[in-house]
């Protein structure tokens, strides 16, 4: 069973259609004793940093999200959340991946960046990305972006910036883009997650 964290402030429609597309068994909910009995949790988001923290806090998932060593994949702003600090709304993050997530510059490309991109760099040898190569397309649409780190697995460029567009540390992952927005490439990426949590 995967759960899907709801804590008004997820994506969790496209993200429960893709699951159901794949014939994953999932369910949505904010309820520690369900989580806890999951196979893998993903961890969406949409919006600002410090609304969607602040949520994350009111649900009462702040420190469960922070021990938990279920298999996690962070989407979005779920992944953004993940790291120790967001520029947005000077928030500060789980601290579950080291960095601090900028804005991109406005004056050197249009803000958000929206549409489809491929990757700089893939480390396809990562379960996470098993299939999936620097010439598949997925959807982001984000203004902040995350910096390269040792837990960086893929990366993206957009804007003169080239940013963390996968991060993966023990059993916390994180993806910038949409893979249930994504085809047939984050198919496969939500394919290879509901792998690992078997």
């Amino acid at each position: 069973m995967i759960s899907i964290v709801d804590y008004k402030a997820g994506n969790t429609a496209s993200v429960s259609n893709a699951l159901e597309r794949l014939g994953a068994e999932f369910q949505i909910t904010d309820s520690i004793d369900k989580l806890d009995a999951s196979d893998g949790i993903i961890f969406p988001g949409v919006g600002h940093a410090a609304s969607a923290m602040k949520a994350v806090q009111t649900a009462g998932l702040e420190n469960w999200l922070k021990e938990t060593e279920l298999p996690l994949l962070g989407i979005c702003l779920g992944m953004q959340l993940m790291f120790e600090h967001s520029v947005e709304g000077d928030t500060p993050g789980l601290g579950l991946v080291k960095g601090k997530l900028l804005k991109f510059d406005e004056r050197l490309d249009k803000v958000p960046h929206m549409g489809w991109n491929t990757f700089t760099e893939c480390e396809s040898a990562h379960p996470l990305l098993e299939g999936i190569t620097k010439e598949d397309y997925f959807y982001y649409v984000h203004s902040f972006y995350a910096p390269l780190t040792e837990d960086t697995i893929g990366s993206c460029t957009y804007a003169g910036e080239t940013f963390a567009s996968v991060v993966a540390r023990g059993n916390k992952m994180g993806v910038q883009f949409h893979p249930e927005k994504s085809g047939k490439s984050g198919a496969r990426l939500l394919e290879n997650f509901v792998k690992l949590t078997r």
